[in-house]
């Protein structure tokens, strides 16, 4: 029997992709623009149509500079230009868009978007279900199991968990612990420096965890790499900050958020409330007959 897909949308990607690849000159009655809002209502619209899933959650990011990571290490993600309040104020009109398409949507002021996901990804698993992860995100590959999928949208590529190695370097568990050495610069996350992705693939193919290898640094010695003895007096003299940068590259999946199944359940699309929201933002027909075609889907079963 297969199980039930849970589909999981990090939502920051997909806005984001659509503020910068489409012109900011697309703007509503009152001047605001809405290229953010066009380009992730096309995306979400089109998924749902597509995939029809029956449980469908959507992650928001509000804790970029707010969340745990920041109180353990202050210059976390301090390396990114704030968002511009045109593009704030999309993100909250992406929201609610979600609430009239019907979506869940999740987000928080201590966790990251990548929580969000983690914790129903893992809440989900626990009573039966698989997940679909949206992104291209590379850290949340950590998430993948198997009968999960990391599902590569704007690609279409979608990575089970035997495929994630080949795609990213390491399987799903060993990635926190692979960045937590390579470091990770759009994050501002520190590694051991001297260690790439190439060494740090090749050391996780012999050690299953960060806590493995560092109970055995001498066997380092016998996986043929070059300049071996050196990158454990790496290791050796950075260890504080491999340890520093793994709690930052750590999904946290056990957020204080419980949803039951029935709380991701999709619902219909209120039709009169989409109709309001896209003669506010100036679209046009196009949206409003795709979200038809999904309410009358959802009402036939077909």
């Amino acid at each position: 029997m297969t199980a039930p897909v849970i589909y999981l949308i990090d939502a920051s990607f997909f806005v984001f992709r659509a503020y910068y690849s489409i012109p900011d000159d697309m703007a509503d009655a009152d001047g605001n623009p809405v290229n953010a809002v066009y380009g992730f209502s096309r995306f979400l619209s089109d998924l749902i149509e597509k995939e029809r899933p029956v449980h469908l959650a959507i992650a928001f990011d509000e804790s970029l500079a707010s969340s745990f990571r920041n109180r353990i290490y202050p210059a976390y993600k301090a390396n990114r230009d704030p968002a511009p309040p045109a593009l704030k104020e999309q993100f909250s009109r992406c929201r609610e868009l979600c609430g009239h398409l019907g979506v869940a949507t999740f987000a928080s002021a201590e966790y990251e978007a990548d929580d969000i996901i983690g914790t129903l990804s893992t809440r989900m698993r626990a009573v039966g279900f698989s997940s679909t992860v949206v992104t291209r995100d590379k850290d949340l590959s950590q998430l993948i199991h198997v009968g999960d999928e990391f599902w590569d949208y704007m690609a279409d590529e979608r990575f089970g968990y035997a495929d994630i190695a080949g795609r990213f370097g390491v399987y799903p568990e060993r990635m926190a612990d692979f960045l937590a050495l390579t470091g990770d610069a759009v994050d501002n996350i520190p590694g051991v420096p001297g260690i790439g992705k190439k060494t740090a693939a090749a050391l996780f193919q012999k050690f299953d965890s960060l806590d493995n290898l560092y109970a055995n640094l001498e066997q380092i010695l016998t996986l043929g790499l070059r300049g071996a003895a050196g990158v454990i007096q790496r290791l050796t003299d950075h260890r504080h900050t491999a340890y520093l940068a793994r709690e930052l590259t750590r999904i946290a999946c056990d957020m204080p958020i419980a949803p039951q199944p029935d709380d991701l359940r999709r619902r219909e699309p209120d039709l009169s409330a989409l109709d309001r929201f896209y003669d506010k933002a100036g679209f046009g027909l196009m949206l409003r007959r795709q979200a038809e075609r999904i309410h009358h889907a959802m009402d036939t079963g077909k």
